[in-house]
């Protein structure tokens, strides 16, 4: 044991959640190959958590790299290639241990970007991004209206189409059972792909 009080305690959580994580592993071994690369890597590993028996109710898992201010189209291509190969892996796996139909795969991001390119070949901080859904029970389309790039505001930002609450709602209400109120702090109508 550390000295340090802090450290210690840092310590002693790292190794409660690697005990963790070793029981929540399902050890399984899947017909398919996933991905060779990090994100790949954590897609089996989310594969690995949603064949536990125990239930998992959420895993997140994070492909980085989409700020692209500069050089965007190269940096895109592979990015969008790994979340579609990562993805694919995923649903084949979810549907294997049966739990495609049970389950909803959502991407979501912190920011953002603005339609038009900049000087740098890239694409600045904005106000809006397209969110995707995937799962047994989703019903695929376009919900809310395709960007108006013929009406961007002064900063250069399309307007909303869909408040992304909505989107949230969605998975609290419909996938849940839980009321959405409370936690988005007033009333969303959920979108009718769940």
């Amino acid at each position: 044991e550390s000295r340090n009080a802090a450290l210690a305690h840092i310590l002693r959580i790292e190794r409660d959640v690697l005990v963790s994580a070793q029981r929540l592993h399902a050890n399984r071994s899947f017909a398919l190959e996933f991905p060779q690369a990090p994100f790949g890597n954590a897609v089996a590993t989310a594969a690995q958590l949603a064949a536990n028996k125990a239930g998992i109710a959420v895993v997140r898992v994070s492909l980085d790299g989409f700020d692209t201010h500069a050089n965007q189209l190269g940096t895109h291509q592979n990015l969008l290639r790994q979340l579609a190969e990562g993805l694919h892996a995923l649903r084949a796996a979810l549907v294997e241990i049966d739990r495609w139909e049970t389950t909803v795969v959502a991407t979501y991001s912190e920011c953002g970007r603005r339609p038009r390119e900049n000087q740098g070949g890239g694409t600045d901080h904005g106000t809006t991004a397209a969110r995707r859904a995937m799962g047994g029970r989703v019903r695929g389309g376009l919900y809310g209206e395709p960007p108006a790039l013929d009406r961007l505001d002064a900063t250069g930002n399309s307007p909303h189409a869909l408040d992304f609450r909505r989107y949230f709602a969605t998975f609290l209400e419909r996938h849940w059972d839980i009321p959405s109120r409370e936690v988005l702090r007033g009333r969303f109508e959920p979108l009718p792909f769940i």
